[in-house]
């Protein structure tokens, strides 16, 4: 600690260290990434690996190697609120982003036999299936939260560098299978409906918010390791109080961006039979209710297309000759205004 700066913004940006185990481990993964992606650009290349996937698991590499190396990591000995802003890189950022990478459905795509076959039969495995099933993941993350944030296993991390490592690939691990059925789309054997993948999330956010509060209402140091005095910074007792706000509020907000992701995922969900999913089913409902409506007593003009709820005015004639037609009632006095039984007063202005 004596030998560190006092903690700022621009020195966690500067100040880096060096892990052979995680550049090695980065390095590897992120060059065996790119020769999938190279493979599928030349065996497709109609159909390429998406630009968008490789950049984001590329992030999700950088998240792990800034939490571990830059200065998240440099700090994390020394301040505790640094060292639960290193937990959630490690547990809620870089596990989502690789994730959704697809690095199993790209190794499917990029290999041939035999490791095509294996990769396929690995992935269909029993040990596979049951530590990705959707109860599993759920108990394992908030168990994981709880066990190393709530006990004494904090100060044994603070005293063995080997189990501190260990600690950082606990995170990876569990965040990587809480969030694969959850936001993935990996060929895994588990199909979890939009709605059971939004109660997973949310029943995570207790889980981080009542670890959160605990340490952000201590009376007294949960931890012998973060207990030193210390020459610049906040107190202990701050630090913790400090690392319990960390928890609760900025696990909150990443789990509340990975339910809007989820959200607006179901929203655009295109179903197997060639469906639509149920908020485009909406828009077109109401799309034909408003485009049908002419005449008072909602009944539409003599000969008037009507929208169909499989239709889209973007794709069929009639449904556009209808939406027209109902746009230019829309400037006709006393015209109907998308609502039935309904006008709008201010229309002719508008």
């Amino acid at each position: 600690m004596d030998a560190l700066p006092p903690f700022t913004w621009s020195e966690a940006l500067a100040n880096w260290q060096f892990a052979p185990v995680v550049t090695a481990g980065t390095v590897l993964v992120a060059g065996l990434y790119l020769w999938g992606v190279i493979r599928v650009r030349r065996r497709h290349p109609a159909r390429p690996w998406p630009l968008w996937r490789t950049l984001v698991f590329l992030l999700g590499l950088l998240v792990v190697v800034f939490a571990t190396e830059g200065g998240v990591g440099t700090y994390d000995d020394t301040l505790f609120w640094d060292h639960m802003v290193q937990h959630l890189m490690l547990l809620m950022v870089a596990p989502p982003l690789l994730v959704t990478g697809q690095p199993m459905t790209l190794l499917l795509h990029a290999s041939r036999n035999p490791l095509h076959t294996w990769a396929k039969r690995a992935l269909r495995s029993g040990f596979v299936h049951a530590i990705t099933a959707p109860p599993f993941v759920t108990v394992a993350y908030a168990a994981t939260v709880v066990g190393t944030h709530l006990t004494s296993f904090m100060d044994v991390v603070e005293s063995h560098e080997a189990i501190h490592q260990a600690e950082h690939v606990l995170f990876l691990a569990v965040g990587y299978v809480y969030f694969l059925p959850l936001i993935g789309k990996e060929p895994i054997g588990w199909k979890v409906s939009y709605p059971i993948r939004l109660f997973l999330l949310f029943v995570a956010m207790p889980v981080d918010a009542f670890t959160g509060v605990v340490l952000g209402s201590a009376t007294s140091m949960p931890f012998s390791a973060f207990s030193e005095p210390r020459a610049w910074g906040p107190t202990p007792i701050e630090d913790i109080h400090l690392g319990g706000a960390v928890m609760w509020i900025g696990g909150a907000a990443i789990m509340f961006v990975l339910i809007l992701s989820v959200f607006f995922a179901w929203s655009r969900e295109t179903r197997p039979t060639g469906g639509m999913g149920w908020l485009e089913t909406a828009r077109r409902a109401n799309l034909a209710t408003v485009t049908a409506e002419g005449l008072p007593g909602g009944t539409p003009p003599p000969g008037a297309p009507v929208v169909s709820y499989s239709a889209d005015v973007d794709s069929d004639e009639a449904s556009l000759d209808a939406y027209n037609a109902y746009l230019a009632r829309l400037n006709s006095p006393g015209g109907s205004h998308g609502f039935a039984g309904h006008s709008d007063p201010d229309a002719r202005e508008r």
